[in-house]
This record gives structure tokens, C-alpha cells and sequence, in this order.
């Protein structure tokens, strides 16, 4: 046992304990690795399951998330399954690097992302949902919003931080990103009950490929970039230029491609999905949807948006925050123990795989009043004083916490003021789609939307 407790010890601790068959867990991870977690983590403060003689402890206290995930990051890594599914496209990059490698990596780009900077992509980010914007009313067609947002943020991400690169092919490098999630569960499942690397998988060749499209592409970037004279000052010259603190050695071009993909994933996928579910939920919930294009009036005045007013939408950013919430878009943190420690009672051996459920944490029942009602009110300024800080954690937590959760919220926040007061959104389907876990919460179905002119004089 990872774990060193008797069951007569849980019991008193009051953490729940649960178990389930290998083949029955197998079945749920292929059909959706959401309905693989255990019920009780939407009720206890943490729940001990075990599979096969395999335990992993899952954890939803916000006290317990802090201890575990800050004051104990040092007895904690990302884990074999992290490594197993994100490695082969991401590499050693800044997600999925420990230690001394992560930390050098971090701090070489952390000064693309403060708070000055940050204001400087305004301009591109309300010009990308410009574009989209004109696209939508010239269309007047059913569109796939998940689509259409990632579309989106990926043109922001392409001409923020690679300096608007035409060379690379939007639509495949995006269908490629989709090619490599999707057979996901079943690394998930195979790492889970012990299976052979080796056994083959639907989706397994294409995914490879799709790994070798994405790395050939970014690497061929990376060196037309390195023999180009001019500066350009965005991400890929900052890791160009980067070097470690200690040794002075500087990135290589692997390791530069490791942390473009990083970006443009992590940087792209999450954000889309949290507007698509976004744009769901406004399209169910009409008042809110009022209250946000009227907020945008308010703040604009009739004129033309501005990177200013961007800043000065809180119940917009709030729509926002209150989305993620409900739908997470990077819906559980996985972390291996690496040197023991005691959590909440029970001492976690070397091995132990630790899972910070953040979907449950967000809809906890002793966490939030009707936890399943959205309620963009509870992310308002001080409406949340009282709230624990770890019992909402969309970007994750502690060191490494998302670096882009600032540019992700602000972006989000921009493309819904310019979209919100000239399109109005109608679904095709009254039924929300079931969320759907490929590394990402994405919808199991399209999110099909019809938009329109709003009604009324346009303030965008």
C-alpha cells in the first residue's frame, strides 16, 4: 500500500473510501473519464479509491488542496500518466518539466506575462474578435462555437507571441492539436490498470502523426527565426534568448519547440473552451446576457471599444469566472508523490497519485449554495471575501499555477465585449451538451449556435 492508513483509522478521519472493478473503471474512462471519478468527491473532503490493489487519493478540501498543492509542492511531482499523455507532443517544456529545468524555464518567460505587457496585446486581441465578429454576421449560418472560439484565441496567440507568423497553417496545426487530445482516454486507461504501452488503440497513428506535424512545423519556425536578424520582442525571441541562471546554458531548439506547443495548447485550447461553455450558458440564461451588453454600453458610452474599457467590465469578467466554474476547462490536477508526507491524517508514501478534482471542488456541496446554479454574482468585488481561496482554482494552484491566467481572463474578456453587444447567439439544441474530458472539458457534442444581429443600436 502507497498509503499508510487502516481502514479503521480512515473511518475516523471521515475520508471516504471506495472502490471499483478494473473492467467497469476501463469502460468509464473510454466512454468519458469524468464518469470515471468517484461520486463522493462531490460531497467529502477527500476519498480514497482503489482499483485493482491501486489506490489514488482524490482531494477537494480547500484547506488539504493548499497544503498539498503549496506548502508540500516540493514532495510533489507531475506524475507518470502527465508524462505519458503530454510528453510525446510537449516534451520537456514548461508544463510538464520538473525541478531546476521547470523553474529556469518559468522564470525566462515570466516577464512576457506581467501586467504592462499583458496591456499591450490588448489591440490584437480586440482585433482578432473584430475579425470574428464580421465573420459571424456575414454568415448568419449554424457555427460550431468551440470551433470558432478556438479559431479565435489561436489567431491572438499567433500574433501575440509568435509576431502574427502567416507561415503556419491555422486550420491544421488546430486540427492537429484535436488529432492528438482525442485518443487520450485510452492512455489514461492503459496507465491506470497497468497495461502494456505497446497495445495499439484507435486514433494511436494519427495522433503520432499529428505529434510530428505539430513539432516539424514549430521547429522550422524556430529556425527561420534564430537566423533572422531583427528582434521582434515576443515570446519566441524571449526563449530565444533565454538562458539558465545557473549555468548559463540556453534553450535548444527541442526545448524551444517543447514550450511554443506549450503555449499554444495550454495558451489556446483552455481559454476557447471556457468562452464556448461561456456563450452557452448566456445563451440559457438571457437576463445575465442583458446585464453584460448593457454593462458594455455603460462602460463604452456608444463609442467604439477600447483596450480601456476592457479593464472595467467586472460583471462580464465575472460571467466569465462563474463559467469556469461550472465548466473548468482543465477539470483535475494530477500530481505523484515523490517524498512522503502527511496529508489530512494519512501519510502518503512514495508513488502516490493524488488528484485535486477541480469540476467537484466547484460544484462541492459544503463548498457553495446550489453549487449547480450559475450565478456570475458570486465573482463580483468582495462577493467572494469569505470564500477560500483554493475552493475555486480554474488555473490551478500553487507554483505552478497557469502563468497565463491573467492574458487568459482579459482575453476572454475582450472577445465577449466585442462579440456580446453586436451578435446574439441562438443554440440549435436546447440540450447542453455532456462535458467531455480529453485533457480539456470539452463539449461531447458540437455547441451549434446561430448568430444574429443583436437588436438595437450597436455599441461595439
Amino acid at each position: 500500500m502507497t498509503i499508510a492508513a487502516k481502514p479503521e483509522d480512515l473511518a475516523a478521519t471521515g475520508i471516504a473510501q471506495t472502490s471499483r472493478s478494473p473492467l467497469g473503471l476501463f469502460a468509464a474512462i473510454l466512454r468519458n473519464p469524468l464518469t470515471a471519478l468517484p461520486p463522493e468527491i462531490f460531497r467529502e473532503k477527500m476519498v480514497l479509491a482503489s482499483v485493482g490493489g491501486r489506490q489514488s487519493l482524490y482531494v477537494c478540501d480547500p484547506p488539504l488542496i493548499q497544503e498539498a498543492l503549496v506548502r508540500q509542492a516540493g514532495h510533489l511531482n507531475k506524475g507518470e500518466i502527465v508524462h505519458k499523455v503530454l510528453g510525446p507532443a510537449l516534451g520537456d517544456g514548461l508544463l510538464t518539466a520538473e525541478g531546476a529545468h521547470w523553474r529556469w524555464q518559468r522564470q525566462s518567460v515570466s516577464a512576457g506575462f506581467q501586467h504592462e505587457r499583458l496591456l499591450g496585446f490588448l489591440p490584437a486581441m480586440l482585433g482578432s474578435a473584430a475579425e470574428t465578429r464580421s465573420r459571424w454576421l456575414a454568415s448568419g449560418n449554424a457555427l460550431d462555437i468551440g470551433h470558432e472560439m478556438m479559431r479565435t484565441t489561436f489567431a491572438i496567440i499567433v500574433e501575440t507571441m509568435l509576431s502574427g507568423s502567416a507561415n503556419l497553417d491555422v486550420a491544421k496545426v488546430e486540427r492537429s492539436i484535436t488529432d492528438y487530445l482525442e485518443p487520450t482516454s485510452f492512455v489514461f486507461a492503459y496507465n491506470l490498470l497497468g497495461m502494456p504501452e505497446w497495445l495499439p488503440y484507435p486514433g494511436r497513428a494519427r495522433a503520432r502523426a499529428a505529434t510530428a506535424y505539430l513539432r516539424e512545423s514549430l521547429a522550422e519556425l524556430v529556425a527561420t527565426r534564430r537566423s533572422a536578424s531583427a528582434q521582434r520582442g515576443d515570446l519566441l525571441d524571449m526563449l530565444l534568448t533565454a538562458s539558465d541562471p545557473e549555468t548559463g546554458r540556453a534553450m535548444q531548439d527541442g526545448e524551444i519547440v517543447d514550450n511554443l506547443l506549450t503555449f499554444i495548447t495550454a495558451g489556446h485550447e483552455t481559454t476557447a473552451l471556457g468562452l464556448a461553455w461561456t456563450l452557452h450558458l448566456l445563451a440559457q440564461h438571457r437576463d445575465v446576457e442583458e446585464a453584460v451588453v448593457e454593462e458594455i454600453a455603460t462602460v463604452t458610452g456608444g463609442a467604439p471599444l477600447a483596450p480601456e474599457h476592457v479593464m472595467a467590465l467586472p460583471f462580464t469578467k465575472a460571467v466569465f469566472q462563474e463559467a469556469m466554474r461550472l465548466y473548468p476547462p482543465a477539470p483535475v490536477i494530477t500530481r505523484q508523490v515523490e517524498k512522503p508526507f502527511q496529508l489530512g491524517g494519512l501519510m502518503l508514501g512514495e508513488g502516490t497519485v493524488l488528484y485535486v478534482p477541480i469540476q467537484a471542488v466547484h460544484r462541492h456541496e459544503t463548498l457553495w449554495e446550489e453549487p449547480d446554479r450559475f450565478d456570475p454574482r458570486r465573482f463580483l468585488p468582495q462577493a467572494g471575501r469569505e470564500r477560500h481561496r483554493y475552493a475555486y482554482l480554474p488555473f490551478g494552484a500553487g507554483p505552478r499555477i497557469c502563468i497565463g491566467s491573467a492574458f487568459a481572463t482579459m482575453e476572454a474578456v475582450a472577445i465577449l465585449a466585442s462579440l456580446l453587444p453586436a451578435v446574439r447567439l441562438e443554440p440549435v439544441s436546447p440540450r447542453t451538451p455532456e462535458p467531455s474530458l480529453k485533457i480539456t472539458l470539452r463539449p461531447r457534442r458540437p455547441l451549434r449556435m446561430k448568430p444574429s444581429p443583436r437588436r438595437g443600436p450597436s455599441r461595439h
